[in-house]
């Protein structure tokens, strides 16, 4: 297995933003009040489905996570990861998996994600050429 990134920032970042899709989505539909446990349920699902996809499929290998050119991979990891998501989510609700739902979540998870990871990029690139400058 590849070496993962040491930063736990990343890691902190992509938990927040599954956070604030979770929170959004549930806003959107007028229920955030009334969400209770789905809330929880929700988050908790999708939160461990990217983790499991994105450690395995070594979303977090230094390698991918600080090169532009791998942005489209977390945005796949995401789509791959939220039928896992909705199958563990309807699985604790007692429910069926709701295809819209998947879709939707995968989606607006997927963009999130890439966003995330794309201000991250940027974050590190700074940071690499602040401490080449003040080296020179």
């Amino acid at each position: 297995m590849e070496k993962t990134a040491s930063n736990p920032l990343l890691l902190i970042g992509d938990v927040v933003v599954l956070g604030v899709v979770t929170l959004a989505g549930f806003a959107s539909h007028d229920t955030l009040g009334t969400a209770g446990t789905r809330l929880w349920v929700t988050f908790v699902s999708l939160g461990v489905a990217w983790v499991v996809l994105a450690f395995f499929g070594g979303l977090f290998t230094p390698a991918r996570v600080w090169d532009a050119r791998q942005l489209w991979r977390p945005f796949v990891g995401m789509i791959l990861a939220a039928p896992f998501a909705g199958w563990m989510r309807a699985l604790w609700l007692g429910r069926g998996v709701e295809p819209v739902f998947v879709m939707v979540l995968g989606g607006v998870s997927a963009l999130a994600i890439l966003a995330w990871r794309a201000v991250y990029l940027a974050l590190y690139k700074r940071k690499m050429r602040l401490s080449a400058v003040s080296h020179e």
